[in-house]
């Protein structure tokens, strides 16, 4: 396979992003954070794909990318309270909350009764999401390696696994998204990343003073 590379601002960016995704395919794609491969959520031959290109552990679940808060029921469902006020604090940005998943999800996109889920503070692939709907997507590295934040560190480790690289130059995080656990009322911090921990533990700490009052 060629790998080819567009430039964000290129007219066919957006076009040919949607064929490839539309198709089954995957891309990688400039984010707020890193580069990630994506693919759509609910296909589960490009999920297996995506494993495959990034050589990923198939314990490993596979997160979601939505465009705006109205695309999360169509991937997760009974959201507690600090999960909400985690989104409404930091989304979009560097956040991926794991909550419960929606029946229905493919298989293999995660073996838990859960699914990690973030919108991206990055406009370009919130379009993209608006018409082709979520993205189940990872990072653009072959797994161990060091996450790509621009698009020759993804030509780098991909070239020949994907067909297309959308260049949208330099990810303005270059840090990936911390995670947090919101599958119970007890949140658990999973990775450390673009949001600090203090971050999340001031808005959760707000919220309660706000209700206390």
């Amino acid at each position: 396979m060629k790998t080819h590379i567009l430039n964000q601002s290129d007219p066919l960016s957006i076009r040919e992003t949607h064929r490839i995704l539309k198709s089954g395919g995957v891309v990688a794609i400039p984010t707020d954070t890193v580069y990630g491969i994506a693919c759509a959520y609910d296909n589960s031959e490009a999920i297996r794909s995506l494993y495959r290109i990034k050589v990923r552990d198939n314990l490993k679940a596979i997160p979601i990318l939505l465009s705006d808060i109205s695309q999360m029921p169509m991937v997760a469902e009974n959201l507690n309270t600090k999960a909400r006020i985690l989104a409404e604090t930091f989304w979009p940005g560097a956040l991926t909350l794991i909550v419960q998943k929606k029946e229905g999800l493919p298989s293999n996109l995660t073996n838990y009764p859960t699914v990690g889920i973030r919108i991206p503070d990055y406009d370009w692939l919130r379009t993209i999401m608006r018409t082709c709907g979520p993205l189940s997507t990872t990072s653009a590295n072959i797994s161990g390696k060091e996450s790509p934040r621009n698009a020759d560190q993804v030509f780098e480790q991909l070239n020949g696994r994907i067909e297309l690289i959308i260049d949208g130059g330099e990810c303005k995080g270059g840090v990936s998204s911390t995670v947090v656990d919101c599958s119970t009322d007890k949140i658990k911090i999973i990775r450390a990343g673009g949001i600090s921990i203090s971050q999340i533990q001031t808005a959760i700490e707000n919220f309660k003073g706000a209700i206390n009052v």
